[in-house]
C-alpha cells in the first residue's frame, strides 16, 4: 500500500538535464570566453523541451577569488599554482558574483530552469563540479536534491568540455547517477591541443555516455 505521505514523483525514474555555467563571461566578447560558446545556446534550449527536471550550475566567484590570476602578484593567467594544497590553473576575472558576466546568457531559455546550483563562493577553493568544490571539502547540494526529485540518470551540457562539464560528468557517475554527454551542447576551452579530445574518453572511460 502506498502511503498518502508518498511524493508523486518518488514512484518514477527521471531524467534530469544539467545545464553547466552557460553564463556571459564564458560567452564570445566575455572575461573569459570559451570559442564557439555561444553555439550551445540553442541546443540546450531545445534539450529543455526535452526534459523532466532542468536544473543550472552558475560560476559565482567573490572578487578576491584564489583563482583569480590578479590576486597573486607575479602570476600570469593560465599559469598553475598551488592553492591551499591544490592544484589551480589561475584564471582571468570572471564570473565576478552579481555581475553582468556571472549573469545566464540573455538568449538562454532560464525560464525552464528548476533550480540553481552556485558554484565557486569561496574563496579559497575554485569549484569545476557543479557538485563538489575541487577538494571535494564542500557540496553544493545538488546531488542530494536531484534524488529528493526521484532523478536516476542525468544529461550534461554545457561550458567547458575539458572543465566544469566534465568534472559534473565525473561527480556525477561517482554520485550513483546514469550519467550522458550531450556533446554537440558542449564546448571546451582547450588550453593544450587534445584537452577536449582527453576530456571525453576520460568520461568515456568513466562510465559516461557520449551523445
Amino acid at each position: 500500500m502506498i502511503s498518502r505521505f508518498t511524493k508523486p514523483y518518488s514512484l518514477k525514474r527521471m531524467n534530469a538535464l544539467i545545464l553547466v555555467d552557460i553564463q556571459n563571461d564564458f560567452l564570445p566578447g566575455g572575461a573569459l570566453a570559451v570559442p564557439d560558446g555561444d553555439a550551445v545556446i540553442p541546443i540546450a534550449n531545445d534539450l529543455m523541451k526535452e526534459a523532466e527536471v532542468v536544473v543550472a550550475t552558475q560560476d559565482w566567484h567573490p572578487p578576491d577569488h584564489g583563482s583569480f590570476a590578479v590576486n597573486h602578484p607575479g602570476r600570469a593567467v593560465f599559469e598553475t599554482i598551488d592553492l591551499h594544497g591544490l592544484s589551480q590553473t589561475l584564471w582571468p576575472v570572471h564570473c565576478v558574483e552579481e555581475t553582468h558576466g556571472a549573469a545566464f546568457a540573455d538568449a538562454l531559455e532560464v525560464s525552464r530552469i528548476e533550480k540553481v546550483f552556485r558554484k565557486g563562493t569561496r574563496p579559497e577553493i575554485d569549484s569545476y563540479s557543479g557538485f563538489h568544490d575541487n577538494g571535494r571539502r564542500h557540496s553544493t547540494g545538488m546531488a542530494d536534491w536531484l534524488r529528493g526529485r526521484g532523478v536516476t540518470q542525468v544529461t550534461v551540457c554545457g561550458l567547458a568540455t575539458d572543465y566544469c562539464v566534465k568534472f559534473t560528468a565525473l561527480d556525477a557517475i561517482d554520485e550513483g547517477f546514469r550519467t550522458t554527454l550531450a556533446l554537440g551542447a558542449c564546448r571546451g576551452v582547450n588550453l593544450k591541443p587534445g584537452d577536449v579530445e582527453q576530456a571525453i574518453q576520460e568520461m568515456q572511460q568513466r562510465g559516461v555516455v557520449i551523445a
